[in-house]
């Protein structure tokens, strides 16, 4: 269960970007994030993680205060983190395996990282992820000559190497095609049922939102103003959201009330 509570993120004296946030995800609830360029969609996400450090507030997943850890401890708990970016950020010059297996990079010696050595029971996991996500066939191919749906397929395999407790996907489906960005939608909406994952994914799409998530979740300004399953987001919701403007997060073009493109 991640648990975020009264989150606050401020940069300098500039006003807060998140501003006293609260918000619970459990059992394998996927969880989209919606809201204008600047909602502080992403901040939320780098905030669970770390990356950015929240300037004051609570985020606890499955009990442990995150907010509060440094050093070992941190790395310890951003091992349960699984996190899938926009950008891919994959090491071209290595092998769809390599990067994979970088997912367990948390758990093996230094010397096992450095000379790639795995244990055997992760490189048969990432075999059996890969398959189900429909890489394997890839495994020795350089990143920089697949796809970027199948570039995309292998971060959300790296992700799931580390045997996450909850998977952050940022505008996973961003640099993707409309058909490519459904069928990554389709894939995590299906891991997490499979894996009883709780997954959290910052999406400019709001049709996609409607299509393929449990329930949504509306950031104007940084804060929460709305809550609530597909069905529940109307265009009462759309205008308080966007502010009844065009959408920045959806290349300048009018979202409809279904929540489509107009």
């Amino acid at each position: 269960m991640l648990e975020i509570s009264n989150l606050v993120k401020r940069y300098g004296k500039d006003d807060a970007v998140l501003k006293g946030l609260n918000l619970s995800v459990t059992g394998s609830e996927v969880v989209s994030i919606v809201g204008a360029s600047g909602a502080g969609k992403s901040t939320m996400l780098r905030c669970i993680n770390r990356l950015v450090e929240p300037t004051s507030g609570s985020i606890t997943l499955n009990g442990l205060e995150l907010t509060q850890l440094r050093g070992a401890a941190l790395r310890k708990a951003r091992r349960k983190i699984g996190m899938v970016f926009q950008g891919f950020n994959l090491i071209d010059r290595l092998s769809v395996m390599e990067n994979v297996l970088a997912g367990r990079l948390g758990y093996v010696s230094l010397f096992q990282a450095v000379s790639r050595r795995y244990p055997q029971e992760d490189i048969e996991r990432a075999f059996y992820l890969m398959d189900r996500v429909g890489i394997a066939h890839y495994a020795n191919k350089r990143a920089d000559e697949l796809s970027g749906g199948e570039r995309q397929r292998v971060g959300v395999v790296r992700a799931l190497m580390q045997n996450p407790e909850i998977l952050l996907a940022d505008e996973p489906t961003a640099s993707l095609d409309p058909k490519t960005s459904e069928q990554i939608m389709v894939l995590l909406q299906g891991l997490a049922s499979e894996m009883s994952l709780p997954v959290l994914i910052n999406i400019h799409n709001v049709a996609q939102a409607k299509a393929y998530t449990d329930r949504i979740v509306g950031l104007r300004h940084g804060q929460m103003i709305f809550d609530g399953g597909p069905s529940d987001f109307n265009s009462d919701a759309l205008d308080a959201i966007y502010g009844g403007i065009e959408n920045p997060d959806d290349d300048g073009q009018d979202i409809s009330v279904s929540g489509g493109v107009a």
